[in-house]
């Protein structure tokens, strides 16, 4: 979605500089309960992305972003850099400053409505988590799980927000049409490093339970420990404590990946690692020199040795691996698919 694209033109008073004349916008909302936050209410035009490249290289063909933007402010999240294409920073306004698609259920019905529809598989969160704190206030994901299922449409769902369990009946009554799978991104199991990366995220333990509850409504659940920060979060420890603690919570099987550092993303999390780690910035710039965004093969391959014997103890290994031909934003519904994406 760009704003140029959208239909609605109106005049906000409140925007931000630069937005309140941009096509599309409704209004933007501040209120009491999201101190800190602006909501920008928009018309979209269209719901459904079309998945660039071959259409068997993916197990998914379209996705859907309800919203831009993300209150979790995972100081790596690779969408990071989207916000710049609306003139906002890829900072503290991807944090604060999120995209409402207000109309976004009504417009994926007409949509998948149409005769030319093949009910491909769609990916939910594969830019920015559709169950963040905004979903509490606009309520856009029934609506999109109900237009889903009423059009025999399969579907998976990743995520980090426990707001999902409220939509648990609705995605039972969904799985008895097509098939819909859950994945939850528990990626940090130090509390205090946790909420220096993550800071808006829910907490891991309520994670673990929103796996735990999915697994009890009879859906299976994937846990993504996306991104394995180096030198952070990759000791054998802090690993076995990740995957014991996975196991317990009866995740469906595990997808793990080491960071990936995008233009955003990567200035945002080298500039926290400044501040809190210090030590560790010259090993970091050894792993990702100049611009690169994936860690090199050898931290991989090492990293898949510790990784697989700690799955295999707990019982994880139930997928077979995928290769290192994924990226991020195409890891949601290839856990729908049944395969383990791992990135080496």
């Amino acid at each position: 979605m760009r704003w140029s694209g959208q239909e609605v033109q109106a005049e906000a008073s409140n925007a931000l500089p630069g937005l309140g004349t941009l096509s599309g916008l409704i209004r933007s909302v501040t209120t009491p309960e999201f101190a800190g936050m602006t909501f920008h209410e928009v018309i979209a035009k269209s719901a459904l992305n079309r998945v660039p490249g071959p259409a068997s290289a993916l197990p998914f063909a379209w996705t859907i972003n309800p919203y831009r933007g993300c209150s979790h402010a995972c100081l790596f999240c690779f969408a990071r850099q989207t916000h710049t294409y609306l003139d906002l920073d890829a900072g503290k306004d991807f944090d604060s400053e999120i995209v409402v698609k207000v109309n976004v259920a009504e417009v994926l019905a007409r949509e998948l409505a149409r005769p030319s529809w093949n009910r491909d598989a769609v990916a939910l969160g594969t830019n920015t988590d559709p169950y963040q704190r905004a979903e509490g206030r606009y309520r856009l994901m029934p609506g999109i799980i109900a237009a889903l299922a009423a059009a025999d449409t399969p579907f998976s769902i990743l995520t980090k927000g426990t707001l999902l369990r409220r939509d648990l009946t609705l995605l039972q009554v969904a799985s008895k049409r097509v098939s819909v799978h859950v994945a939850m991104t528990i990626d940090v199991f130090d509390p205090e490093l946790r909420h220096q990366v993550e800071p808006g995220a829910p907490t891991t333990e309520a994670r673990l339970a929103t796996v735990r509850a999915v697994r009890d409504a009879g859906l299976p659940c994937s846990v993504f420990v996306m991104p394995v920060l180096p030198h952070l979060t990759d000791t054998i420890a802090h690993l076995d404590r990740a995957f014991a603690a996975i196991a317990a919570a009866g995740a469906t099987d595990v997808a793990y990946s080491a960071l990936h550092l995008k233009p955003g993303s990567r200035e945002w999390f080298l500039a926290w690692l400044g501040r809190a780690h210090p030590e560790l910035v010259e090993k970091y710039r050894v792993l990702y020199p100049g611009g690169r965004v994936y860690a090199p093969a050898e931290y991989r391959s090492w990293l898949a040795a510790r990784v697989r014997p700690l799955l295999r103890a707990y019982g994880l290994d139930r997928k077979p691996a995928l290769t290192d031909a994924a990226h991020p934003h195409e890891i949601p519904a290839v856990a729908a698919a049944g395969l383990q994406p791992t990135l080496f």
